[in-house]
This record gives structure tokens, sequence and C-alpha cells, in this order.
């Protein structure tokens, strides 16, 4: 079973907003992320593209990933 997760790997705060630049989450809430239930992931997921452009805070692309499978 894998867990939805917005994380792109650029794993940075910003220090004005608390948020990270690749994903919009709070620390508390990356630290909690894999304790969250399903429902609440996919919440807080629903709310990052809207939390990042209120901050002001650019998209950040992933680097390319390689899928196998």
């Amino acid at each position: 079973m894998s867990i939805e997760t917005p994380c792109i790997a650029v794993c940075m705060m910003d220090p004005r907003t608390n948020l990270c630049f690749g994903c919009g989450r709070t620390l508390g809430e990356i630290a909690r992320w894999h304790r969250m239930e399903s429902a609440e992931r996919l919440s807080v997921m629903a709310e990052l593209p809207a939390r990042m452009e209120q901050a002001g805070l650019p998209r950040i692309e992933p680097a390319s990933r390689s899928k196998t499978g």
C-alpha cells in the first residue's frame, strides 16, 4: 500500500512562510505525514496549490523520475 505524498524531493523550508519550497507543507505536516489518515493527507494536498500561491512561492517542478514497472 502506497502513501499519497506531495513530496518532490526539494526539501527546503522558506523562512518567511515556514512552508517547504517543494511541496508547500509545514514542518508539522511533514513530521506527521505517515501517521495521518488518507483523507487528511488528501485534504492537505488539495490545499497546497492555493497555499503556495498565497505565500508567493514559485511552483518548482520535480526532477524527472524514471518509472519502472
